[in-house]
């Protein structure tokens, strides 16, 4: 199993990006702070402004949503979750790329976290 944590600005609207869009299960609730949310072996910690990841370091840098390091899912068919996606009005980073692999393209949650949708030749 692996966990993924992403600092989220939006606890709720997350978890029903998560789950309504992309099919994760929500598995446990601690108030507005922080959730998770499971897919097959992957658990993802959704942890919002007011939970403990999102203190400053000692050197005073923030942590905050968004970056490029992301997870990847994998899907049967890429069009059909990018056509789920743009009806909901999610955001992507760029268009299906093809490659040597197969497709990928990455979309934002609602917090800009980006996750690469892939689909295997």
């Amino acid at each position: 199993m692996a966990t993924v944590r992403y600092l989220v600005k939006d606890v709720e609207q997350s978890i029903t990006f998560y789950v309504d869009l992309l099919g994760f299960e929500l598995e446990e609730r601690m108030g507005p702070a922080f959730a998770i949310v499971k897919l097959g072996d992957l658990n993802l910690w959704l942890s919002g402004p007011q939970a403990s990841a999102a203190k400053p370091m000692p050197d005073g840098r923030q942590p905050e949503a968004g970056g490029w390091n992301r997870f990847v899912l994998e899907v049967d068919d890429i069009q059909v979750v990018v056509d789920r996606l743009t009806q909901a009005g999610a955001v992507f980073r760029n268009t299906i790329l093809s490659g040597v692999g197969g497709k990928q393209i990455v979309v934002d949650d609602p917090s800009g976290n980006p996750i690469e949708i892939f689909q295997p030749k």
